[in-house]
């Protein structure tokens, strides 16, 4: 990860840079993810997470080596050099398996972590915060740091035995739990430098116990609470005045810059201060399915005032009669039942990502999307539901085919991050990954 070391060191000499981590799955975000790098120019940082890669699948059903593979995949197509995807791991450790005892638990993460550096993943989250069962709650820093070290030196000797560029380690967690906040929020309360000092105090003391001062200085970030989060239908944006004094700590420390989670929703304006602020990585997943949504409701009522209801896909009422009839997914999320039916839809939690694979899903999908193919969207309606991409339609730089305005709602929200994370570069060029 020689870019990433490299970005970080930019960032401590004084360059207000950063980047931009996608997490999704979906092909249709990786597709715009890929081409807005390819694009600007710029490497992109993909990253899964424990409970939606793993060995055992995780809910794509896809392990490492697959969801390397289907990156790749993508990437090849789109023309982008494997060399500029950078490849992470996310919230890495017992996430998936908390209800089983701590042993167990760490004993399967040990082998997501030797999965994961085994498939070619070189920014590793090492995560161990969460309880598993028996354990106390919450769990005492040095619990926390002795198991993250445990799986750094499972990941060492997986990088060790595969060859490449050695991995990276982002440490420490965020509250509230990852992906949105579960209940209505007003304000959260920041990491305090306090915290923050004592999360990094104790992962060095734990790698040098284990042994891996050689890997410290490859710990590059920090996970901390900047003070923002959504929940179903508010966004808490960042206040730099609250976070001043944890971002002044951070310039104490060498070689570390933090990790923004939950960054989605937030204006173009918050995204540059929080880079500036030296949240140098900004995670993003949910807020790109969301556009994605919004766009493929758009194309749906396109469709419908085209063709009307009784010759339409029926691509929203087949999502929504899935999602109803299997409610694993929103069930625990959306407590009003009178509500129920508009979360599913409007959460800025988007629970609906989680139902995009479905075959009846995909199917009805397909059907809308071949529609527009055949007849596409006269301009007036163009102009009415998708106003953005009817703009770029007009001006030549986009065609007017559906899979490509999905991308480009996508990619509407991916240039906010990007525009964020290159502000404050210096005019010369990136140097590419090696």
């Amino acid at each position: 990860m020689h870019y990433l070391l490299d970005l970080v060191r930019r960032h401590k000499a004084g360059e207000a840079v950063g980047i931009h981590s996608v997490c999704s799955a979906h092909p249709l975000v990786i597709e715009a993810a890929v081409e807005t790098a390819k694009e600007r120019g710029l490497p992109l940082l993909v990253e899964a997470t424990s409970n939606q890669v793993n060995q055992d699948g995780g809910y794509t059903g896809m392990t490492p080596d697959a969801f390397r593979d289907f990156v790749h995949g993508i990437a090849d197509r789109a023309g982008l050099a494997r060399s500029q995807v950078l490849l992470g791991g996310d919230h890495l450790g017992p996430n998936a398996w908390q209800h089983l005892p701590p042993g167990e638990a760490m004993a399967r993460a040990d082998i997501l972590i030797e999965r994961y550096v085994a498939a070619g993943f070189r920014k590793i989250h090492l995560d161990c915060s969460m309880s598993c069962a028996g354990d106390p709650v919450p769990l005492a820093d040095e619990i926390v740091a002795a198991r993250a070290a445990r799986l750094c030196a499972v990941a060492e000797r997986a990088w060790q035995a595969a060859g490449g560029e050695a991995p990276v380690y982002i440490v420490g967690t965020e509250v509230p739990v990852p992906g949105g906040a579960h209940e209505d929020l007003q304000e959260l309360a920041v990491t305090t430098p306090h915290a923050a000092r004592a999360t990094i105090e104790a992962h060095r003391a734990a790698f040098a116990e284990a042994g891996l001062e050689a890997a410290w200085p490859r710990a590059i970030g920090l996970v901390v609470q900047p003070g923002v989060e959504f929940d179903h239908h508010k966004v808490i944006d960042y206040r730099p005045d609250k976070a001043r004094a944890l971002s002044r700590f951070i310039e104490e420390v060498p070689g570390m810059v933090f990790e923004a989670h939950s960054t989605d929703y937030q204006t173009a304006a918050r995204l540059a201060e929080l880079v500036r602020d030296h949240f140098a990585i900004l995670k993003v997943g949910p807020g790109l399915t969301f556009a994605l949504r919004e766009t493929l409701w758009a194309l749906a009522d396109i469709e419908h005032e085209m063709n009307g209801a009784e010759d339409g896909a029926g691509f929203k009422a087949t999502v929504l009669e899935v999602m109803r009839a299997e409610p694993e997914y929103w069930r625990k999320y959306y407590h009003d039942a009178g509500r129920a039916r508009f979360d599913q839809q409007y959460s800025l939690s988007d629970r609906i990502r989680y139902y995009w694979p479905h075959p009846a899903i995909q199917a009805a999908q397909a059907r809308l999307l071949a529609s527009l193919e055949r007849t596409p969207a006269p301009l007036t309606l163009l102009s009415q539901y998708l106003p953005a991409q009817y703009e770029a339609v007009r001006e030549g730089r986009l065609r007017n085919r559906p899979a490509d305005l999905i991308k480009e709602g996508v990619a509407r929200v991916l240039r906010q991050y990007m525009d964020a994370c290159t502000a404050g570069a210096a005019t010369k060029e990136l140097e590419p990954c090696l």
